[in-house]
């Protein structure tokens, strides 16, 4: 096994899921394209901030939807087809990034 469980998509997305998922990022690029414009027309510096954290948040939370639908599909079947060591140990793995 490697050091991911790609191979392992046990539980597809529903189309629902997934654009759940698309729409939350389209948000988050709208906000991006509009720190973009704040910059272009030298906004002051505090309100960008304010809009770079609006932005940090909403890309944790979309995170930690994955993090969550991760936890429930695959790495419970890992653990059904016996393979829950490596997925919980990718799944802290992850969880280390996320966190930072």
């Amino acid at each position: 096994m490697g050091k991911f469980l790609h191979d392992h998509t046990l539980a597809p997305r529903t189309n629902p899921e997934k654009q759940a998922i698309i729409n939350r990022l389209k948000r988050i690029e709208g906000q991006v394209r509009g720190i973009q414009k704040m910059v272009d027309e030298d906004r002051y510096c505090v309100d960008i901030l304010v809009q770079i954290s609006a932005i940090n948040a909403a890309l944790k939370k979309v995170g930690f939807s994955m993090v969550e639908r991760h936890a429930k599909h695959c790495v419970a079947d890992a653990i059904q087809d016996r393979e829950g060591d490596a997925a919980i140990e990718e799944l802290l793995d992850v969880m280390k990034q996320l966190s930072r």
